[in-house]
C-alpha cells in the first residue's frame, strides 16, 4: 500500500495521504476513488459551494467507522483554504469555505465524505438566499416521495417561486428555492413551515409535519427544520456515507417522472453516470434569479 500520492486540482498540487485505504467496505471504493470523484465533478460542484460555510462530515475509518461532524477548521489545514469566522451563542466558529478544487481534493484527502453547506453566504451569513424542503419518507418508499414533490411543486408554482430538485443520496428529494438574500433566517423558516403545513392539510393522510416520529402515524415528513441560522443541507454531488456510495445529485422536473428513479439513482460505484448529470446541468430551466418571500406569502395567505 501507497503512503501517499500527489494530484493536481487547479493551479495546486495536493498530497493523499493513504489513497489505497478502502472507505466503503461494502463496494471496495478506496480514498483514491473518493478523491478522483470530487477532482472530477469539482467543476460542477464548486460553484455549488463557493463563499458558504461548511460542516464537513469525516469518517476517516471509512463508512463503518466513527463519524465525526466538524465545524471548525483545524490549525493544520494549509493556509489557502479559506476560513470564515462566523458567530454564535458565546463566542465564534471559524468555518472551511470551500472556493476551489484543490480545497475540494484537500478535504477528500481528510475522508470528508459528505459537505453539508451553510443556506447563506459568508459575507451575508444572516440572510439566507436559499429555501429546503426535505422530503422524508417513514421507509424505503420512493413513490410517496416522488407525489410530495408533485405536490409542494405545483403549490409552489401558485405562489410564484421556482424551485429545483436534489436526490438526498439517502431516502428523499430536497426542493429548494432560490431567495433573493433579503429575508432573514426568522422569516425564511416560518415561511417554509407555513408552505408545509399548508400542504399537510391539504393531503393529511399522506403528509405530515409532526417533528416527532411518534406523530408522524407512517405518513411523509415535510421536514423544514434546515431553514434556520446555523443549519446546513447536503451539498449537490456530495457523496453519502452509505451502502452503494450513493451521491446527492441534481435532478430536473422532467427526470421526477422516471420511474426507475430513486433517492440513491446515482452513485460512485458509476462516476462517469454521476458526470453525465452533471454535465446535462438539470436545474438550467430554473431562473438564478431569487425571489422576495413577501409577495408569495400573501398569495399563501390568499389560498389558505
Amino acid at each position: 500500500m501507497s503512503d501517499t500520492t500527489t494530484v493536481r486540482a487547479g493551479h495546486r498540487t495536493v498530497t493523499v495521504h493513504r489513497p489505497d485505504k478502502v472507505l466503503f467496505p461494502d463496494c471496495g471504493l478506496t480514498k483514491a476513488d473518493v478523491v478522483g470523484y470530487y477532482r472530477r465533478v469539482a467543476a460542477f460542484m464548486v460553484p455549488q459551494l463557493r463563499d458558504r460555510p461548511l460542516m464537513l462530515e469525516r469518517r476517516p475509518d471509512g463508512t463503518e467507522g466513527p463519524r465525526f461532524m466538524q465545524k471548525d477548521t483545524p490549525e493544520h489545514y494549509p493556509e489557502w483554504v479559506r476560513r470564515v469566522r462566523v458567530p454564535k451563542e458565546g463566542g465564534t466558529v471559524t468555518h472551511t469555505v470551500c472556493d476551489n478544487s484543490a480545497t475540494l481534493v484537500f478535504l477528500a484527502d481528510q475522508a470528508c465524505l459528505t459537505l453539508h453547506r451553510w443556506l447563506s453566504r459568508a459575507d451575508r451569513f444572516d440572510w439566507p438566499d436559499r429555501l429546503v424542503f426535505d422530503l422524508d419518507p417513514p421507509g424505503d418508499d420512493f413513490p410517496a416521495v416522488r407525489e410530495a414533490a408533485h405536490r409542494l411543486g405545483e403549490l409552489l408554482d401558485q405562489l410564484r417561486l421556482p424551485s429545483t430538485l436534489m436526490t438526498t443520496g439517502s431516502k428523499g428529494l430536497h426542493v429548494i428555492v432560490p431567495l433573493d438574500g433579503n429575508t432573514t433566517f426568522d422569516d425564511s423558516r416560518a415561511f417554509a413551515r407555513e408552505v408545509a403545513e399548508t400542504l399537510a392539510a391539504r393531503h393529511p393522510d399522506e403528509l405530515t409535519t409532526a417533528v416527532r416520529k411518534e406523530a408522524r402515524g407512517g405518513r411523509l415528513f415535510l421536514d423544514t427544520g434546515r431553514n434556520a441560522y446555523a443549519q446546513t443541507a447536503v451539498a449537490p454531488w456530495s457523496l453519502r456515507p452509505e451502502e452503494g456510495a450513493p451521491v446527492a445529485a441534481p435532478l430536473s422536473w422532467e427526470q421526477l417522472d422516471d420511474k426507475e428513479l430513486t433517492a440513491r439513482s446515482w452513485s460512485l460505484t458509476d462516476p462517469d453516470g454521476v458526470l453525465e448529470q452533471a454535465r446535462a446541468n438539470p436545474w438550467a430551466g430554473v431562473s438564478s434569479r431569487g425571489r422576495a418571500l413577501g409577495p408569495a406569502r400573501r398569495r399563501l395567505r390568499a389560498l389558505r
